[in-house]
């Protein structure tokens, strides 16, 4: 899930000399992916410091530490991720040639001297003006003192129109879930609105300008957010309130049908690369199909999921937070420790969507890409049709798409590094089929 990004290591870069300052753009290798470094030196107060930006995972500003230059070796630290680059800098001052170096990682890095940094072709965002209605929205949360922001899309002369609230994956995102220069949650919306459905995203808490705290929050606590927002929905002049639906990604998948199963004014919803088992069986799954596709042995995927394995008993059986967080320290380090000991991730490892599926009784859209590593379709797609069959829904499709990740990316590998390196945002036969279907289970979208 989009959390589960944070499994990957941020590289880094510098520069230095008579004036070092400007752009540097390299590329490092991390098994079988390849990542895009741009860093951004500046001089303040007679010293050289800056930013990086990982182009290709999406992850923008990371401070450095102060530039250094001894002779012609540049040195440049990264202290959020413990790192440092350390090259020399060419005679014409353009080129620096060298390494990163982080714990026993030492990877090869030559970063060269740019006017500007590329930036991403991102062909399917929607350029205004729109052909239909845009207007910022807010409502209060189920839950008290939590007030959601965000936009709703409606088409034009067509009310009321079926609406559908998109609900985002795992990590606090906003309301497009932009991630790797991508805004899927946007491209989502713009197709489905000139479609003739109406669509509500939203900021998730803290976010933007959505109040609450997400880190105290679980699943438990996003459903009362979705809740609120299908009741603000109901309240919309614009809005069909009898053809409200709604469509989640990854965790957004599971927190639909739970929310599907305490209100009869979600009329049908979609799931995009959502789990159909519990979270502890999908981080194993997830993190052995990448390392594969990194290329690391069997020996070292084999000694991580051990230490996860473990890591989730004590989840389990610890319910005392001081002691759980110095049992998987010795474990997993701190770093480790503070993600695992957070109510999000505790809830998340237990929650067992089947239990929620088995209570769903309107229409069901449940797809996945086959490249997907992070929602293994194989794993979960069986999982949730098993479990719509036993609730005795008479309305549904599951259904896995070729050659996209988890997406819904047309993709080569599937790995998390190459979302950012792919233009589309989300694949057209992805769009289509998800627009088809809502059409097909609402009227006034034609």
């Amino acid at each position: 899930m989009l959390r589960l990004l944070t499994l990957y290591t941020f590289f880094v870069s510098s520069i230095s000399a008579a004036d070092m300052t400007g752009n540097w753009l390299g590329t490092i290798s991390a098994g079988a992916a390849e990542l895009r470094l741009a860093f951004h030196i500046e001089s303040k107060n007679g010293e050289l410091t800056g930013t990086m930006d990982s182009l290709d995972q999406g992850a923008n500003g990371i401070a450095l530490g102060i530039v250094k230059m001894e002779g012609a070796t540049v040195l440049i630290p990264v202290p959020s991720v413990r790192g440092v680059v350390e090259g020399k800098l060419s005679e014409d001052g353009n080129e620096i040639n060298g390494n990163w170096l982080q714990g026993a990682a030492n990877v090869p890095l030559v970063l060269k001297r740019v006017k500007e940094i590329p930036k991403a072709a991102r062909p399917q965002e929607p350029v205004k003006p729109y052909p239909y209605d845009e207007t910022e929205v807010s409502y209060d949360s189920l839950e008290a003192g939590v007030r959601i922001a965000g936009t709703l899309t409606t088409p034009r002369n067509r009310k009321p129109a079926p609406a559908v609230l998109l609900i985002t994956g795992s990590g606090a995102q906003d309301r497009n879930e932009s991630l790797m220069q991508h805004k899927p949650f946007l491209v989502l919306s713009d197709y489905l609105t000139r479609r003739g459905i109406a669509v509500l995203r939203v900021d998730d808490r803290g976010i933007g300008g959505s109040t609450g705290k997400a880190a105290e929050s679980t699943s438990l606590s996003f459903v009362k957010d979705v809740l609120a927002g299908v009741s603000f929905l109901k309240s919309r002049p614009e809005v069909d309130g009898t053809q409200i639906g709604l469509l989640g990604h990854s965790e957004g998948g599971l927190i639909a049908p739970m929310a599907a199963a305490q209100s009869k004014d979600v009329r049908f919803i979609v799931l995009l690369a959502g789990p159909g088992v519990t979270g502890d069986k999908i981080i194993l799954e997830q993190s052995a199909l990448i390392s594969r596709a990194m290329n690391l042995s069997e020996g070292a995927i084999q000694a991580a999921r051990e230490q996860q394995e473990r890591v989730f008993e004590i989840l389990r059986t610890e319910p005392d937070e001081t002691k759980a967080r110095e049992k998987i320290q010795a474990i997993a380090g701190a770093a480790g420790a503070k993600q695992a000991v957070t109510p999000w991730f505790r809830t998340f490892i237990k929650l067992d969507p089947a239990e929620y599926l088995k209570q769903v009784t309107c229409p069901v859209l449940a797809i996945n890409g086959s490249l997907d590593l992070q929602v293994a379709p194989k794993q979960n797609l069986p999982a949730i049709e098993k479990a719509l069959k036993e609730g005795g829904n008479k309305d549904f499709t599951v259904k896995e798409m070729p050659q996209l990740n988890h997406l819904l990316q047309t993709a080569k590998t599937g790995v998390p590094s190459e979302y950012g390196k792919i233009e589309e945002t989300m694949s057209p036969v992805a769009l289509d089929l998800i627009a088809t279907w809502i059409q097909k289970h609402t009227s006034n979208t034609k």
